[in-house]
């Protein structure tokens, strides 16, 4: 299977999810359910391949992230930026 990637990440959030997370005092579980909620099909072991980098994270559930978390967009891709910002 290809593995697709940048820079070495199979996502650019990994760190971020998991900060905002622990700061809520959340779960990988709670925030699987919260997830599904908005209809995902996610659990927790998907939310903790995120979190490692190991997993590559869609579109729509970028976006519901980013409304549980009550985030922007680019404050969740807030290490990218960082990183890659000239």
């Amino acid at each position: 299977m290809q593995r697709t990637c940048f820079d070495n990440n199979s996502n650019m959030i990994s760190a971020k999810l998991k900060q905002l997370r622990d700061a809520a005092g959340m779960s990988q579980e709670t925030l699987a359910a919260q997830m599904q909620t908005y209809g995902i099909s996610i659990d927790q072991q998907m939310i903790s391949r995120i979190e490692r980098n190991k997993r590559l994270v869609k579109d729509y559930e970028f976006a519901v992230i980013c409304q549980i978390f009550k985030v922007t967009e680019r404050e969740l891709l807030s290490d990218f930026y960082e990183k890659y910002s000239n």
